[in-house]
């Protein structure tokens, strides 16, 4: 049985991980990235921390297994009848039995200069711009930056916020900023942060992140960014980084197919029972219509799913009907500090920390034999050699540079 999966995110990884399981199945994963990224770890990644916790190479999660076959390239086009993808590339690819799960894409909301000027933590280029412009306010004006801005009260929002106070006082106190006057400010269009958690779980949130330092501002509309200022509930905030950690919208891919695919007021795809949206075609993860998509434990849950099902199908067997399940979450906010939620349970600090770290631990070892799984999970204590200072630019280079 040939499976054609493209994505390979959670839901495309973890689909092709169980349907590898089986020797009569053969994977073809069809991918713009050569790389997993882990989204959980991007905003520790983004201040200061390992590279490796956030990103493991495809060909080490795939290579034990000789029926996984992995094609760079960016499907842009859908033939249903023909059963054909097309490539970025203008190559086509032929498919029995089709799996899509790529993801959601960073929406600006027609917000006028955000696209342009503010910086994400969404991919390995957008972590390393916004850390260039830190280090590029050091090594050229020996100070930081008046005002960091984050954008999005939603878990990413959040857990950037809540780290990168630490972060960019370690460098102050490397770099001998004696006087530095930053502040790290975070703001979020709805009535609160966390919107989509319990009001306690918010309450609290906030409250550990003015504790932290963080000026959180909330039912604050932003109208406008330039060069080097943005404009949120009608009043202007100097910055010139300006982080963008709020709104995603479903993959352009399907909106481009509306022969093919059906789709919700929130843009996701529409599946039925086994997560069927077309003939042969599974939507899974992010894409999908579902109860609790934009997860990660969501997305593996589809995955395994699907992959279930399809074994199923080969064996002559019925196949089982999709079951939404409610994830836990667990949102870090600053060193040996979490918020936990699993339905009505809730606890916060240094207990939920720790559930956080277990929990990463699994999110490892779903991808990667629990062996490899240890490398990545261990990453997060690390600090990049470059913690302090960029790649080729010395510490004495920023000293000459403040004595002038």
């Amino acid at each position: 049985m040939n499976i054609t999966i493209v994505g390979s995110g959670f839901a495309g990884v973890k689909a092709a991980l169980e349907l590898a399981r089986d020797s009569h199945m053969h994977v073809h994963v069809i991918t713009d990235k050569p790389d997993f990224q882990y989204y959980p770890s991007l905003y520790s990644s983004a201040t200061g921390h390992s590279h490796l916790e956030s990103w493991v190479p495809l060909g080490e999660i795939f290579a034990s297994y000789d029926n996984i076959h992995v094609t760079l390239d960016t499907i842009v086009g859908i033939d249903a009848e023909k059963k054909q993808l097309l490539g970025v590339t203008e190559t086509r690819y032929d498919y029995e039995t089709l799996i899509i799960g790529v993801g959601t894409v960073t929406t600006y909301f027609g917000i006028p200069g955000i696209d342009q000027y503010s910086y994400g933590i969404k991919s390995a280029d957008q972590i390393y711009q916004l850390k260039h412009r830190i280090y590029k306010d050091i090594a050229e004006e020996g100070k930081l930056d008046r005002n960091y801005v984050v954008i999005g009260g939603g878990p990413t929002g959040v857990e950037l916020a809540g780290a990168l106070g630490t972060y960019l006082n370690d460098l102050a106190k490397f770099h001998n900023l004696r006087s530095h006057r930053t502040r790290v400010r975070l703001i979020e269009a709805a009535p609160r942060v966390l919107p989509r958690s319990h009001e306690t779980t918010s309450r609290k949130v906030q409250k550990r992140l003015e504790n932290l330092g963080v000026e959180v501002q909330v039912g604050c509309m932003v109208q406008e960014e330039t060069a080097d200022s943005i404009i949120a509930g009608g009043r202007p905030i100097a910055s010139h980084t300006v982080i963008w950690t709020s709104g995603v919208m479903n993959n352009p891919l399907f909106a481009a197919h509306p022969g093919i695919f059906e789709l919700a007021k929130n843009g996701r795809v529409i599946v039925d029972k086994h997560m069927k949206a077309h003939k042969d075609i599974y939507v899974i993860g992010d894409n999908a219509a579902t109860p609790f998509t934009g997860l990660a434990q969501t997305a593996l849950h589809d995955a395994k799913f699907v992959a279930g099902n399809l074994r199923r199908k080969r064996r002559g067997q019925s196949m089982k009907a999709y079951t939404a399940v409610a994830p836990a979450s667990a949102i870090p906010v600053g060193d040996r500090w979490a918020a936990f939620e699993y339905k009505k349970l809730r606890f916060y600090s240094w207990p939920a920390a720790i559930i956080r770290r277990v929990a990463d631990f699994v999110g490892y070892s779903d991808i990667l034999p629990i062996g490899q799984a240890i490398r990545p999970w261990v990453a997060a204590t690390i600090k990049e050699e470059d913690y302090f200072t960029p790649s080729g630019v010395t510490p004495a280079r920023y000293a000459r540079k403040r004595r002038r």
